[in-house]
């Protein structure tokens, strides 16, 4: 019976886990986060115990085989181009919807939610903050741009010293798949995870507390989709690729995204999505998609942002200038990569827009309360980005496996023998 239950592919055991998850919030109310909240924090836990040795291990295993190709350099420049790029067109996305729906017209004296001052850290104290002085303080306070930095030096190196490091490599390796297959036992959890925040989250919020900033939270999650649905479906298309495979093989980590809020706490399934549904080859996913989860931020560092900063000039009744969207749309392109790895992503680059473009800072505290319905919508559409943009590199430089893509086979990342052809095996698992 249980066997047969996980044999349902994880995507729908997830969506019965989500629908289950609202049913219980809305008949249980206010008691739902105390009955089920705890399943959310043990999934959340468990997630947490593997994102640092996933990232330590696979960093440290794809820039160790990247190193020996003359296209690593690329890659990353590629990534990075196109981080820039998406982020940009989901700027514009804020814009347009901002203004299409007017979030910030017609409200009055709402209330006042309390906001915690946020330090914003300069491009060098950014920079300097990358570098750990104690990796392993910084493995187990879970400083995960940190953590990055220490795997690509221990990468690097295992290229520098060639044959010499062979046992260790060899070992680096055999850790990346020992971890993969512990987070593969995780991620089957996902649906009751899933459950238990979903629960919570319907159970704790009231209409009373949405109705007034309806409009605001309709223009975000509209925005949010188009952004999805159009503007990445279009860039999928120009690259000559079906739209379908790449939502059929990213709903699973999109669901997990939107549950947890957190694209740290779903980047397990969407290494393990971006890999084994939407054949990114493991070598440059495993360096492309943690490093995404911290700086690619196209809901909370884009399109969030825009439609904030229009919703507080218009309830302050503020005209905003063509000097101003050019700043609110530069910060907001360059602010992730900015504050990546500081706490409140959101929070810190709406207060980053808004002081750039000289707007009230105040007004945070007006949408502070919905903070959290809104926030599960943008990590959506963060985590739908840092899947997507691997795929788009890989097909251009020729790496991406159409086959695992289009869903005729699969692979399994945490297989002894992965990088064998032969073992490709048949889709289904």
């Amino acid at each position: 019976m249980i066997r047969r239950a996980f044999s349902i592919p994880l995507w729908q055991r997830i969506f019965v886990g989500f629908g289950l998850g609202i049913l219980a919030g809305l008949i249980l109310r206010e008691q739902a986060p105390a009955w089920f909240g705890w399943m959310g924090e043990v999934y959340l836990n468990l997630i947490r115990m593997v994102v640092v040795p996933l990232v330590l291990f696979t960093i440290a295993s794809s820039i160790a085989r990247l190193g020996g190709e003359t296209n690593a350099a690329r890659l990353g420049v590629r990534t990075i181009v196109w981080f820039a790029i998406t982020s940009l067109l989901a700027v514009l996305v804020g814009f347009a919807f901002g203004h299409l729906i007017n979030p910030g017209l017609g409200l009055a004296e709402l209330p006042l939610g309390e906001v915690r001052e946020r330090d914003i850290p300069t491009p060098l104290q950014v920079l300097i903050s990358v570098v750990p002085a104690n990796p392993f303080a910084a493995m187990a306070e879970g400083r995960i741009l940190q953590v990055i930095f220490f795997s690509a030096l221990i990468g690097a190196a295992l290229v520098a010293l060639g044959d010499r490091a062979q046992g260790v490599r060899r070992l680096v390796d055999e850790g990346a798949a020992l971890i993969f297959r512990i987070t593969r036992w995780v991620i089957q959890l996902t649906p009751f995870g899933v459950f238990g925040l979903i629960a919570g989250v319907v159970g704790g919020y009231g209409w009373e507390a949405l109705l007034p900033l309806g409009k605001f939270i309709i223009a975000v999650y509209a925005a949010c989709l188009f952004h999805i649905l159009i503007v990445y479906s279009g860039l999928l298309k120009l690259h000559g690729l079906k739209v379908t495979s790449f939502f059929r093989g990213a709903f699973a980590a999109q669901q997990t995204a939107f549950a947890t809020s957190s694209s740290l706490g779903t980047l397990p399934i969407t290494l393990r999505q971006t890999v084994e549904r939407l054949g990114v080859p493991q070598a440059y996913a495993a360096f492309a998609v943690p490093l995404g989860a911290n700086v690619k931020m196209d809901g909370c560092g884009a399109i969030y942002p825009a439609i904030a900063a229009i919703f507080i000039a218009q309830y302050f009744g503020i005209e905003l200038t063509l000097t101003q969207y050019v700043l609110i749309g530069l910060t907001a392109v360059l602010g992730s990569l900015g504050t990546a790895g500081v706490p409140g992503t959101s929070i810190v680059m709406l207060t980053l827009v808004l002081s750039t473009a000289g707007l009230p800072l105040e007004g945070i505290g007006y949408i502070i309360a919905i903070d959290r319905v809104i926030d599960m919508m943008r990590t959506a559409t963060n985590v739908t980005g840092q899947m997507l943009v691997p795929v788009l590199v890989a097909r251009e430089e020729g790496v991406l496996n159409r086959d695992i893509y289009d869903g005729r086979v699969a692979w399994l990342p945490g297989d002894p023998d992965a990088d064998d052809p032969d073992a490709v095996r048949a889709s289904g698992i």
